[in-house]
Formats: structure tokens, sequence, C-alpha cells
């Protein structure tokens, strides 16, 4: 729950408990499923032409296939060759899970470079209402953003409100990796902000990469801003259910199976994302090693050893975090399940003092994002506790890098 600064009534909440019976009519009569009857996308198209592609007389792999797969068929191909792929299939060599990260990067800097230019001429398209041509005017300006300075887009799509995930230092190279996974009202247009930076996944991301680096500066890290799923769009239905959930754990995995190296990762998730990473958390590969929430509503269990996962669990809130008023509780789908900072879940609780409410815990100069950057680090016993029990120290031996 990434923009909303204001503390939502509780009754809302009820309401929405209230609408789980619509929403279920509404699941079971079809509704949900107009959703997937849809022209195909962009990335869709790109990865039905790849399907159908051919080098050198053979098919190309399933783009579906594993990492691992993906991984030793670009790894059986020259430079040029691959070159040649990334500019034939931009969008779905942009998003394949297996392929060289920096090839990564330049297919999608072809694909945001052909997305500026499909956006630019919508802005002058007179089919379009003067709000429909602003909207086009905005996308083509985040992907002039995103193709400048030479960012590290790892993951682009532009259907609808679109999905992004950019890298901040040496993926390939780093020692310890860190996942940034925001909440609700994230897309391509928040995906970075001007006013209030670092309540958006861009300046979490840097603000964690740079504490991170003061904290350990021998430490070679990576951060991943995470913005490749499709978050809830304000304070409804889809943001009081797992369904955005479900689908962005999915993504998520998917991403962590495909990180390159062995580096252990740790997953820092904000608001609705703690309920992504909540969900995804079973399936996660065993290289993360920490997975710790800030301002969360719930992570779809009753404890922490629910999420049935090694890596260590952390929780952090601010005392002035208007999500504390959200009932923590799960009725008929709706709710998020108990709250995390609570002491029976059984998460280690950090301190989150100065983080300025709900969309502060990246502020620089923070105990939240102090916090963050020695859990980054592997600085463990450097954590400062809301409280000092032996859940929040229990096994910390000392600083880990790998």
């Amino acid at each position: 729950m990434t923009s909303f600064e204001t503390s939502p009534q509780l009754n809302v909440w009820r309401a929405l408990l209230a609408l789980g019976v619509v929403f279920v009519m509404l699941a079971t009569t079809g509704w949900t499923a107009l959703r997937s009857h849809r022209e195909a996308s962009a990335l869709q198209a790109s990865l039905t032409k790849w399907e159908h592609g051919h080098l050198h007389g053979q098919r190309l792999p399933d783009p579906a296939a594993s990492p691992a797969r993906i991984a030793r068929f670009f790894a059986s191909l020259t430079a040029q060759e691959s070159e040649r792929l990334a500019h034939r299939y931009p969008l779905a060599v942009g998003n394949m899970n297996g392929a060289p990260v920096e090839l990564r990067y330049r297919a999608n800097h072809i694909a945001l470079d052909q997305a500026r230019k499909v956006d630019k001429k919508r802005m002058h398209d007179s089919r379009l209402s003067p709000a429909g041509q602003q909207q086009a005017g905005r996308r083509m300006h985040r992907f002039e953003d995103l193709l400048v300075g030479g960012r590290k887009i790892l993951a682009f799509d532009p259907e609808g409100s679109g999905r992004v995930a950019e890298v901040f230092g040496n993926l390939p190279k780093a020692e310890r990796i860190s996942v940034v996974v925001p909440g609700v009202d994230t897309d391509l247009l928040t995906f970075q902000k001007t006013y209030r930076p670092y309540s958006a996944p861009v300046g979490m991301a840097k603000a964690l990469y740079a504490a991170e680096r003061a904290a350990s500066p021998g430490v070679r890290t990576a951060v991943i801003a995470w913005a490749d799923y499709t978050a809830p769009a304000g304070l409804g239905v889809d943001a009081a259910t797992a369904m955005r959930a479900e689908d962005g754990a999915v993504r998520l995995n998917a991403l962590l199976r495909a990180l390159p190296g062995s580096a252990p990762v740790q997953m820092f998730c904000h608001s609705y994302g703690s309920v992504v990473c909540g969900v995804a958390a079973h399936a996660m590969p065993r290289r993360v090693a920490d997975i710790a929430v800030a301002a969360s509503p719930g992570m779809r269990v009753a404890k922490a050893a629910h999420l049935h996962t090694r890596a260590r669990v952390w929780a952090m809130r601010d005392a002035t975090d208007w999500v504390q008023d959200v009932p923590y509780l799960e009725v008929g789908g709706l709710g998020h399940g108990a709250d995390p900072v609570s002491g029976g879940f059984g998460a280690r609780v950090l301190s989150a003092r100065d983080a300025q409410g709900h969309s502060g815990y990246f502020e620089p100069g923070t105990d939240s994002l102090h916090n963050l950057a020695d859990i980054g680090v592997g600085a463990y016993r450097s954590v400062t506790c809301a409280r000092e029990d032996q859940v929040c120290r229990a096994g910390l031996s000392g600083t880990e890098t790998a």
C-alpha cells in the first residue's frame, strides 16, 4: 500500500468483508474469467513469435522452459547470435528467466524504445480522448526516463498499467542480492517519483543500495526494484484479497529461481508486497535467507512458522503507520491474517523509529532503513530490535556475507 498517506477507516475494511459474498458470486458467474479474454499483449505477441522462431534451422527453446534450460541455450550461442535474438524478440528475451541479465538489459532497452514510439504516436491520436492522449504522454515520458543513463531494466511489460523491474549494482557478481517488493498502486507511472521518492520502488531500492554500501563497503551487493506484478489499485477488494498476491508470487518465485550465481537473497516486502512474499514464501528457493516485511497488513498466515520457509522472518512497523488500524484477520478470503509484529506471530521484530508513517521505511537516516541494510549485508548482530527479546536475536552468530 505504497501511495496512501492517510488512515483508512475501519468500516471500509468491514465493508470489504461484507463484499466477499458479492466477490464470490461474481467469480462463480464468470466475471473474473472475462479478464483473460483479451487481445494478445505486446509481450505475448513477442513470445508467440519466439515460439515459432528458428536459429540456423533449429527451433528455439520453449520460453517457459526452466531457467537452467534457457541459460544453457544462450550459453551455446555466440554474442552475435544472442544479440540477433534480442533485436528480433526484445520483449520475449527481456523477460526470459534464464537469459543472461546483460542481454535482458539490452533487449528491454530495445523494447522500451519501441513502446516509447508507440505512445508518442498515441499522444496525437485523434481517436483518443484528451485524457487518453495525456496518459499516452505520461507513459512516453516514463519510457524515456527508463532509457537514459544506462539503467538496468531486468523486466518490462508495457501492457495495461505496466510492469517493470530494475537492478542497482552488479547482479551477476553480487555476493548478496536484495529484492524490494512494493505494494498497492505500483505500476509503470509510479515506479519512481519526484515527490516523496523513497515511497516508490526506485527510491526504495536506491536508498537500500546506498545504505548497504555504507554499512559494509566490502560486500558486493545488488538490489532489485521488483514491480513485475500487477499490484492492486487502491484499497478495494483486490487489496483485501490474495488474488493479486497469488499471481505476483508465481512471478516472484520465477525471478528468484532464475537469479544468477548462488549469492544469498534477502526479500524486503512493503505493505501489500508483504502479502505477495507471504504467499510466495513456501516455494522460494533455499538461497532466500531473509524475508523482512514493513507496514504489513498480514502475510496470509497465523504464525511465521506457517510460511514453511527456512528464511529468517523479520517485521517492522512505525508507531504512526495507519496500517496498524487494519483488522488483522482473514474471513472468507478477505483480510490477510495475523499481525506480523505481534508477539504471537513469531517474527523478529525490528525498530522502525523515524520511519515517517506508512511509506517512509526507506527514508535515509531512519532506523528502519539501517535495519534493512544490515540484513541486506548480513550484519545481523547490528540490527536494532523493537523489543529486546529472545526471538529477535535467536541464532544470530554475527556478520554473514555468504
